[in-house]
């Protein structure tokens, strides 16, 4: 994925199609954010009729946000650092237990232009999916990507992606990740 590879037409696309891949297999979603800010669930909330499998938002962009709204453990932030598959994780957890949604994507990341590293770089995202099945199971999916570009580009990529991930989970089924 290039960075000027996401036009707002294709993450309207991809929103549509988690909303349908949702209301078809009658499950909801709740995200918990950091790098983007909200724009996945402003993507999801574009589409008309979102209300029937759109549950929440969690905007999460500090550690202490990540504490209090998704119930993440002070010390999991310090050993693992907030952009880490362990805080992710935590993050796509603490969505699921906060809300009455059945599956959930979180993510966080470094946009940029600073704050980067030699261990983390710009552009370096984390994301978790979680999914609660019939028989209450948990499938879990993460991942990490580094994207490349401007802020908003490396936003763009993290948005597109976090919706496919969406798409993955659900089309797993009740396969176990």
């Amino acid at each position: 994925m290039t960075p000027d590879s996401v036009s707002d037409a294709e993450l309207q696309k991809l929103s549509l199609q988690v909303g349908e891949a949702l209301l078809a297999q009658g499950l909801t979603l709740a995200c918990a954010e950091s790098c983007t800010g909200g724009w996945v669930a402003k993507s999801l909330t574009d589409i008309a009729g979102c209300l029937r499998w759109f549950e929440r938002g969690f905007i999460t962009y500090t550690e202490r946000a990540k504490q209090e709204m998704l119930g993440l453990d002070g010390a999991l932030l310090e050993r693992y650092g907030v952009v880490s598959e362990d805080v992710v994780r935590a993050m796509a957890e603490g969505a699921l237990e906060h809300s009455q949604a059945s599956v959930t994507l979180a993510i966080t990341g470094i946009a940029g232009p600073g704050g980067g590293s030699e261990d983390l770089p710009v552009g370096l995202v984390w994301f978790a999916w979680l999914r609660k099945t019939q028989s209450g199971q948990l499938q879990r999916l993460s991942r990490q990507q580094i994207f490349a570009g401007d802020r908003e580009a490396v936003r763009r990529q993290a948005v597109a992606c976090a919706l496919q991930g969406v798409l993955a989970i659900l089309n797993q089924g009740g396969k176990r990740a």
